[in-house]
């Protein structure tokens, strides 16, 4: 009994405790917020932050005056933009990777590579003046032109990694009994690929979804994602706290949920794609 014991609290002082003390690190800034965001703004400076009292006024306001749900509505037609370009490329590039030995392979995969090395803002200036000069500035083609140039080359790594995992011998089997190529990636290969394309959809969407200097740079006026939107609610000599928390909370809500809904296959689909090739 007294090893039991010892052995019991041995484990909350080293694995317990620890995880508690980690995650009240990390989410108390998120339950700062939402206490914020709860607050009257006549209160939130004289009692502070309390769910006493609390209101759902920050978030009425956030949609009634401000517009926030066309800022969302941007947001999310820029990121299943990106998703559904960047998932059509990198599939089909992914899959000529990992299926032909051509000349030059090894030197476009490391391509891909040495481009996510490179931070946004050295890509700012010539994607600018691309779009401008094709007319596309403050455009949704503009935004989800420039997320796929950062989606695609990781995209392109990950479901190469995936798909080097599948057999050979389906593919020949399905042109044995009369498929083309497109015909075998399409009706054998993409259905087994199913975990790792979402765990690529979840990455690219989440990716587009956070960004912030491209859609500072090469948005504006008709089309301004949430990112954006948050940071005009800090003005220049006051900061609307409970607006700019709530439109923080609503901002971030989308992206977690999609996250906790396919949270499984995610896992699955990245982990297998870090473990095949």
């Amino acid at each position: 009994m007294m090893v039991r014991n010892t052995s019991k609290l041995r484990r909350i002082l080293t694995v317990d405790l620890p995880v508690v003390l980690i995650l009240t690190f990390t989410l108390s800034p998120y339950l700062w917020m939402m206490l914020t965001s709860l607050t009257q703004e006549s209160r939130l400076f004289t009692d502070g932050p309390s769910l006493v009292g609390a209101t759902l006024e920050n978030y009425v306001r956030l949609f009634a005056t401000v517009g926030f749900g066309a800022n969302l509505l941007d947001s999310f037609i820029v990121a299943v933009g990106t998703v559904i370009v960047g998932l059509a490329l990198s599939v089909p590039a992914a899959y000529a990777f990992s299926r032909f030995r051509f000349r030059g392979r090894r030197l476009l995969m490391l391509q891909f590579l040495v481009i996510n090395m490179f931070p946004l803002v050295l890509l700012i200036l010539p994607l600018f003046i691309l779009m401008k000069t094709l007319g596309l500035v403050d455009t949704y083609a503009a935004l989800i032109i420039a997320n796929s140039t950062v989606a695609i080359p990781f995209s392109v790594w990950m479901m190469t990694s995936y798909i080097d995992g599948i057999p050979r011998s389906l593919d020949e089997a399905a042109m044995t009994d009369g498929c083309t190529r497109f015909g075998a990636l399409f009706r054998v290969v993409l259905p087994l690929c199913t975990p790792g394309i979402i765990a690529t959809g979840v990455y690219i969407f989440i990716t587009a979804w956070n960004e912030y200097l491209y859609a500072l740079t090469l948005g504006g006026r008709s089309v301004k994602p949430i990112t954006v939107a948050i940071q005009t609610l800090i003005g220049e000599y006051q900061v609307e706290w409970g607006l700019l928390t709530a439109g923080g909370i609503v901002g971030a809500m989308p992206a977690t949920l999609l996250f906790l809904i396919i949270q499984k296959r995610l896992i699955a689909g990245m982990t297998a794609g870090a473990v095949k090739g």
